[in-house]
């Protein structure tokens, strides 16, 4: 059966959004020369990779800096933020792709270099990048249902590792263009953190009430990316395609449900590439001037880079503005929640 999941939260609000940039950029342009190898010899150019992906520079973090060590200082920020002390934090939801071993979870050592109380539950979500999302949506599920107060939901995402990885393969002798087409992805991903403190609208009457939303599953084409420890695997049009179709389908039943989306503020969305965002700018008639663009500077940042533009854009936000996160997760899954600034 085909149709969007809905949810309506009563008494959830955003109390702070916070991201760390990771300091080290590098550009497209120094990812091109690390692959000059394999451009040459597959006759692919150089400019390539910036001029389709709208990508110019991604960060690394500096060495001796973790993923976690930098979801710990922007969980630290949104905490002092909110002017929440670690003490009344009830739940903290790590929603980062990185991880450096299957257990115990990222959100255990983050909890414990945060100081949580021991009474705080703390577990990852993963959802490649649609963790954050979900992370915030089931916090304030649990804070509506009265059995927390707040929340933490952190992400923190190194995209080093991998890439070095695949400049190596790709630079391989038997390295074809096929292999670049589908790790092509994996050179436009960034690194990066944020989090976000989530409390009772009631208490915080000038907090950014969480209002609800819809989510909805392709899981049919769960295969059209894959990654892991070592690399990236997309196949580009397919997971265009058909996450545009997903998007448009639950776009599209969730105005006939109810919901209007059509006149927000702020449409902000999952960072990836230029064709993806101008897709999905037009096959849902968004106003382009109200989506904000991060990606040329900071890539794609997992399920980082909404918080992360979130926490860029709310500078300019006022009391009022209406927002809508929007996002598409390799699995296939999309979610879009809506703020009330």
């Amino acid at each position: 059966m085909n149709g969007n999941a809905t949810f309506r939260h009563d008494n959830a609000a955003l109390l702070a959004v916070t991201s760390v940039q990771a300091p080290r950029v590098l550009s497209s342009a120094e990812f091109d020369e690390r692959l000059a190898p394999s451009l040459k010899r597959l006759r692919l150019s150089k400019k390539l990779l910036e001029r389709v992906s709208g990508v110019v520079e991604r960060r690394w973090w500096s060495e001796g800096t973790s993923f976690d060590d930098a979801a710990v200082e922007a969980g630290g920020k949104a905490m002092a933020e909110a002017g929440i002390e670690a003490g009344q934090i009830g739940l903290l939801i790590n929603t980062s792709v990185t991880r450096r071993n299957l257990e115990p979870s990222v959100a255990s050592k983050v909890h414990n270099d945060l100081g949580l109380p021991s009474s705080a539950m703390n577990f990852d979500i993963t959802n490649a990048c649609l963790g954050f999302v979900n992370g915030m949506t089931l916090a304030a599920n649990m804070i509506d249902s009265g059995q927390i107060k707040y929340a933490l939901v952190v992400a923190g995402e190194d995209a080093q590792t991998t890439q070095e990885t695949t400049f190596a393969r790709l630079n391989a002798e038997d390295s074809t263009r096929e292999d670049y087409l589908n790790q092509f992805a994996t050179l436009t991903l960034g690194s990066g953190a944020a989090a976000a403190v989530i409390g009772p609208a009631d208490a915080h009457p000038g907090a950014h009430r969480i209002v609800g939303g819809v989510s909805r599953a392709g899981t049919e084409h769960h295969e059209l990316c894959v990654g892991g420890l070592n690399g990236m695997y997309t196949d580009t049009k397919g997971l265009l395609d058909n996450g545009l179709e997903l998007v448009v389908n639950a776009w599209d039943e969730a105005h006939h449900a109810g919901w209007n989306w059509r006149s927000m503020d702020r449409y902000v969305t999952h960072q990836v590439s230029n064709s993806y965002t101008n897709a999905i700018i037009k096959a849902v008639g968004l106003v382009r001037d109200r989506v904000p663009i991060t990606f040329p500077k900071w890539g794609n940042v997992g399920p980082a880079s909404l918080p992360m533009t979130l926490s860029q854009e709310a500078k300019t936000l006022k009391p009022g503005d209406r927002v809508l996160c929007m996002g598409v997760g390799s699995g296939l899954n999309t979610a879009m929640l809506e703020l009330a600034w």
